[in-house]
């Protein structure tokens, strides 16, 4: 059974930073594509950045490009968000999604396309 598991959430003052990781246990690594999904209250869930399963092709919403960078580790097992000058807009819930990849350098920012959750992390972007 394949399982995520979000960590690195917190709050911050606007201009801050933190790093969101998503371990993943269970299934094979190698053969996810993933993402970074948030959502803020009242608000849709939506997509944030995503990640071929080999790493090399990422894609970003235009809200965050510059500022928030996604990654990726298979000796870790773990995929992360760095995510720099952070803003009160970012404040959301923030899940991580992997599914199986046929193509490796096929990458998803649908939330429909994803098969797998995580439970989420808050942030939070506060003066």
């Amino acid at each position: 059974q394949v399982q995520l598991a979000e960590s690195g959430g917190g709050s911050v003052q606007p201009g801050g930073s933190l790093r969101l990781f998503c371990a993943v246990s269970g299934g094979r690594f190698s053969s996810y594509a993933q993402g970074w999904f948030r959502q803020a209250p009242g608000k849709e869930r939506e997509f944030v950045a995503s990640i071929s399963r080999s790493g090399d092709f990422t894609q970003y919403t235009d809200a965050v490009k510059g500022r928030f960078t996604i990654s990726r580790n298979a000796a870790e097992n773990t995929m992360h968000l760095q995510m720099y000058n952070l803003k009160p807009e970012d404040t959301a819930v923030y899940f991580c999604a992997a599914r199986v990849a046929q193509r490796s350098h096929d990458y998803y920012n649908n939330p429909t396309s994803y098969t797998f959750w995580g439970q989420g992390t808050q942030v939070t972007v506060s003066s």
